[in-house]
């Protein structure tokens, strides 16, 4: 019902080269050096960075640092201190139903 369509390929021509250039034999010639690649412009300032731009720059990177620091470990801080009250809960539960099951 549905049937994909196959692309067909084209039959080969056979191998395109490229002609060979022609070279006037009669006179040397001297090799003409090739042209020095022309370096582009770059389209983007350059920055330069002062030394007060650069205490700025560690300062901030260094503040940064320190607030991730902070929230990782607050958020540590945070799971151990639910899973000491987790633990903690369980052993009262345990305990609890021990006891209930010893006075039957």
């Amino acid at each position: 019902m549905l049937r994909p369509k196959i692309p067909t390929m084209p039959e080969p021509t056979g191998l395109v080269t490229p002609p060979a250039p022609v070279t006037d034999q009669s006179a040397p010639v001297a090799p003409t050096p090739a042209p020095a690649p022309a370096v582009p412009a770059s389209p983007r300032p350059t920055v330069q960075l002062t030394p007060g731009a650069v205490i700025a720059l560690v300062g901030s990177g260094t503040a940064v640092v320190l607030v991730v620091g902070a929230v990782l470990v607050s958020m540590l801080l945070a799971v151990a201190i639910t899973g000491a009250s987790v633990a903690v809960c369980a052993v009262v539960l345990r305990s609890m139903l021990a006891t209930e099951n010893k006075h039957r």
